[in-house]
């Protein structure tokens, strides 16, 4: 029997691999390792190889397109409710066959070692971001024990620590402290000015990231983030499908002819997510200087609802607008937005 379908559940060294045929009929059902992973695949025809969206996936997938295969990428939520029986290698690598076959499947589109790469400065980054907001934290509940308070803010921080440095009447333990505080906060400030330089210079070299950087409240860390996440939106048929793959549609409680709109779903990425919504609070701010048809809105908007719900809501709109423009390759213009925007529904 010809193999058309093989199904893998990765994992870190061992894996499940099932061989099906186009009569879904069972081939073989093998526990490799990765050395004979590798060696196996290359020496199976070409066919689809399907597995979950997870951790090393990207690089399998990359691998088994260079041996010719057709790989296919599923979300793990989408792959669980086809799980019989036990939870074990075998039943998970018949669930991702099964799941590979339904309607409506969106695939998860493989990210170059490029796009990979930059996830990694971002996710090292949020690392040095919370470690850098913990330094800052707990040396300030420590001082405020000997009525050394100060206001919030890096500038603050920077004042106080330099002014507790160098008062020769401060107790000397309290300088030592202070000091070394402040050499690791200059570390972790150094590590990630580092870090946003590199970031903003791969987003200018990327095409998708010059368009993302002429939208309102894009800078270089959305626009990179954004750009080696969905590259061109060409993972979602619409750009309702980005904001619902972002969270940021309304949760919706319907039956019979009753429905309610709850809170944001906050499904998907919520890194991205919580960038978009720091954009969008920097765009909401400074709308009131500015004339054109978005900020209208958002002054509209702010009337309405409030400032917290018109956050939430430009961030909608930020998301859809960046859809259109990496589809139509085209950078962010006032009128065109607007025209483009309620075509598709963005307010």
């Amino acid at each position: 029997m010809k193999v058309s379908t093989i199904s893998i559940d990765l994992a870190k060294n061992v894996f499940q691999v099932l061989g099906m045929d186009k009569h879904a009929k069972q081939v073989f059902s093998k526990r490799l390792n990765r050395a004979q992973l590798s060696e196996f695949m290359s020496q199976q025809p070409a066919c689809d190889v399907v597995f979950e969206a997870c951790y090393s996936s990207h690089y399998w997938g990359r691998k088994f397109i260079a041996m010719g295969h057709n790989v296919k990428l599923i979300p793990a939520q989408h792959v669980t409710p086809f799980v019989r029986g036990s939870k074990n290698d075998k039943n998970d690598a018949m669930a991702i066959y099964e799941a590979s076959f339904r309607p409506n499947i969106r695939f998860v589109p493989i990210k170059t070692e490029v796009q990979q790469e930059i996830l990694m400065l971002h996710r090292v980054r949020e690392r040095l971001v919370k470690q850098r907001t913990a330094c800052t934290n707990q040396i300030r509940g420590v001082l405020v024990d000997f009525g050394i308070c100060f206001p919030q803010g890096h500038s603050a921080f920077e004042r106080a620590m330099w002014d507790i440095i160098c008062d020769e009447a401060q107790r000397p333990l309290i300088k030592l402290i202070a000091n070394d505080f402040w050499e690791e906060y200059q570390a972790l400030s150094k590590r990630l000015e580092r870090i946003n330089s590199l970031l903003k210079q791969l987003v200018e070299q990327d095409p998708n990231g010059k368009i993302l950087l002429s939208i309102p409240g894009v800078g270089p860390i959305i626009a990179s983030a954004f750009a080696a996440a969905i590259g061109a939106g060409q993972a979602f048929n619409s750009p309702k499908e980005l904001a619902v793959w972002l969270g940021l549609t309304p949760q919706q409680f319907a039956s019979g002819n009753k429905s309610v709109n709850g809170g944001i779903t906050k499904r998907g990425d919520g890194y991205l997510r919580k960038q978009l919504i720091h954009g969008a609070r920097t765009v909401v701010s400074h709308a009131s200087k500015k004339n054109d048809d978005l900020n209208q809105w958002i002054m509209q908007l702010i009337s309405r609802k409030g400032i917290c719900s018109t956050v939430v809501a430009t961030a909608h709109r930020l998301a859809r607008l960046i859809w259109i423009l990496l589809q139509k390759q085209v950078p962010y213009a006032p009128q065109y937005a607007a025209n483009q925007g309620a075509s598709h529904g963005t307010c």
